[in-house]
């Protein structure tokens, strides 16, 4: 079988299970008095990511994978993993706080405010480069960039919002 293959079927179940899991913690977390931000925005975010995937299918899936940017790509999941074990089940696709909760501040978000973002932004870009998709690349970050802008002002926003009170 085709490496290409390969590493697009394990992206996609990756995304499928990461869906299943950012529902559960969505229902758990709006169950604990949650509060969901800007909840219109996500479904724009399942579409570019779905469009990119689909995309990728139709366009890489006979290409051979370039080795160095498949290890980019490792280690782009393993910050995906420490960064979604840092949140726990407070991990999810949505923007929710929990009002008097505090913040996250283990794993990267020592460090970063937003390290997920980071991840997607990478994987978006690394693995169509992986197979030498370089318009698409930058046509798919280019997109996410946008979205992403709206979404980090709004849970920034939401964020603020819900440690403003808590205090």
């Amino acid at each position: 079988m085709r490496l290409s293959i390969v590493v697009l079927a394990l992206v996609t179940l990756q995304r499928l299970g990461e869906l299943a899991v950012a529902r559960r913690n969505t229902a758990r977390l709006l169950a604990r008095g949650g509060v969901e931000w800007n909840a219109g925005q996500h479904r724009f975010f399942i579409a570019l990511h779905a469009a990119w995937l689909a995309g990728l299918w139709a366009l890489a899936w006979h290409r051979p994978a370039k080795l160095a940017w498949l290890a980019v790509f490792g280690l782009l999941f393993v910050l995906r993993v420490w960064t979604l074990a840092s949140l726990g089940g407070r991990w999810t696709t949505r923007i929710i706080t929990l009002p008097g909760e505090p913040l996250v501040r283990r794993g990267p978000y020592r460090w970063i405010a937003h390290p997920n973002y980071l991840v997607v932004a990478g994987e978006v870009a690394v693995l169509p480069l992986m197979f030498g998709l370089w318009a698409y690349a930058l046509a798919f970050s280019a997109l996410n960039a946008v979205l992403l802008s709206v979404r980090i002002r709004a849970e920034s926003a939401a964020l603020k919002a819900s440690q403003a009170s808590a205090a």
